[in-house]
């Protein structure tokens, strides 16, 4: 008889879930190297989440190269590769916790590795779109095999710290994103792409190689309805907030676009309480941990989505910098986040427990961006309006992101790995979309310098309303367990 054990986020969550570590241990390998599985998946996972945000610096270059420079329309580089990501991550997971976890994760590197390359060939903004799209397959299948890959390799008391330095390595992959893409486009925009292709091509000879083959668990596939319907629905209201300002708030266009959205996320609730094959499963929810840090995860995420974009908008059409200075000038922010996330979020964590850790990053992310709304200059002035919002943006990020994704999934049964990482990761793709399209649409289409600060101030505040509201909603979430404890 095999014996379980409760198993929890550095013991520091609050909930009590029942794993079979005997059943996991024993599909581990005899020989595996618990480090070795986990860098050869970190490469997989910093492709992922470095292209989600390396793009953002490009997107000057880009528009420039392609010839076209609107902001709504290439928002949708930015935009498309999230929700075609966010809407695969489940199905990839169910995937891989059906399959073969290391196939999954070869299988994406290979179709990731390709889009990049066909990215650097698109010779127009609808052919880039497009290959993005693909891009976002193959990272859908990298994300959630490669945390399933981690979580079998390290034994239970390992896990949660093992958790957090994946979800560490992606943050600052994602973090670091524009200052390797200023870097890269010191030679040209196609750049950002290429470099995907070498990090591919070794991730996949050294996971051939080197990962462990365990076999899959039988669990049921969702039905194509749920993916439909976030696609239709996200991609819908993505669509109306982006170009609401150029369309008109009450046109006929977006009230009907908007409502399509509100349909389509309506019957996607419906179908995942409701449904025989839910794209979510439910019973995922009435895990603690899980419920809590999605919730405040996706809040979160709303200010961080459109938080790189707006500073790198800022260096570039304000102050005209570069793209290299605009990425090099985030980079302290982007630092902060491993030093955060492993030297302080642990200990943090097991004095407070995470929600009260997230409500405290939430709060000094959103003091980042009141910072720049209060302090940013027409004329560049780094030291004084942008340097101290960089770095609480990072200190805010490495104290929330690695630790609600460590909270959600470091605490899932084996055999709902995938399936669970899918669904977390798919609802902060989701946000981080509507975050960069919330951003698009508040900052509007300013045409003088004053229009330009006013557009700017104005999204900084609404993204810093939704960082604080994220505190709130972590508070609010800590207070209720509580209650209920006592």
């Amino acid at each position: 008889m095999s014996r379980t054990h409760d198993l929890t986020p550095e013991a520091a969550t609050g909930s009590t879930v029942a794993v079979d570590v005997a059943t996991t241990a024993s599909s581990r390998p005899a020989g595996t190297r618990p480090v070795v599985v986990a860098i050869i998946v970190c490469a997989g996972t910093i492709l992922a989440n470095l292209d989600l945000f390396v793009v953002n610096v490009g997107l000057p270059d880009i528009g420039r190269g392609l010839h076209d420079t609107r902001l709504g329309d290439l928002s949708w580089v930015l935009n498309g590769y999230s929700i075609v990501y966010a809407a695969l991550l489940i199905p990839a997971g169910r995937l891989a916790d059906r399959y073969r976890q290391k196939h999954g994760f070869l299988l994406g590197a290979a179709i990731f590795t390709v889009a990049s390359g066909a990215c650097a060939l698109a010779v127009n903004l609808p052919m880039l779109v497009a290959f993005r799209l693909v891009q976002a397959t193959g990272a859908a299948l990298l994300v959630p095999t490669s945390l399933s890959l981690v979580l079998g390799a390290f034994p239970a008391e390992r896990r949660a710290r093992a958790v957090r330095g994946w979800a560490t390595t992606g943050a600052v992959a994602a973090a670091l994103g524009p200052v390797v893409g200023g870097l890269l486009l010191e030679t040209t925009w196609r750049a950002v792409f290429i470099v995907n292709l070498p990090v591919g091509i070794a991730a996949i000879a050294f996971g051939a190689w080197l990962l462990p083959s365990t076999p899959g668990q039988r669990v049921a596939l969702p039905g194509p309805a749920g993916t439909a319907l976030v696609i239709a629905g996200v991609g819908a209201l993505t669509f109306g907030l982006v170009q609401g300002g150029a369309w008109g708030w009450g046109s006929a266009g977006i009230v009907g676009t908007l409502a399509a959205a509100a349909v389509a996320l309506g019957l996607l609730v419906v179908q995942t309480l409701r449904g025989s094959s839910p794209i979510i499963d439910p019973a995922l929810f009435r895990i603690r941990s899980f419920s809590v840090a999605s919730v405040v995860l996706m809040v979160f995420s709303v200010a961080f989505g459109g938080l790189v974009l707006s500073i790198v908008l800022w260096e570039q059409s304000a102050w005209g910098w570069s793209a290299l200075k605009a990425g090099l000038g985030l980079a302290p922010g982007p630092l902060m986040v491993p030093l955060c996330s492993m030297l302080l979020a642990g200990r943090l964590i097991r004095r407070f427990g995470f929600p009260l850790v997230a409500a405290a990053g939430s709060l000094v992310m959103g003091g980042g961006l009141i910072w720049w709304a209060v302090s940013a200059t027409s004329t560049p002035d780094y030291a004084a309006g942008l340097l101290g919002g960089t770095l609480l943006g990072g200190v805010g990020a490495g104290l929330t992101i690695p630790t609600l994704i460590a909270a959600a999934t470091s605490a899932l049964p084996p055999q709902s790995a995938s399936t669970g990482s899918g669904a977390v990761n798919m609802l902060r793709q989701v946000t981080i979309a509507l975050g960069v399209a919330i951003f698009v649409a508040v900052l509007g289409t300013p045409h003088s310098a004053s229009a330009q600060r006013a557009g700017f101030d104005h999204a900084w505040i609404t993204l810093a309303a939704f960082a604080f509201a994220g505190a709130v909603v972590a508070l609010l979430l800590h207070q209720r367990e509580r209650a209920t404890q006592s």
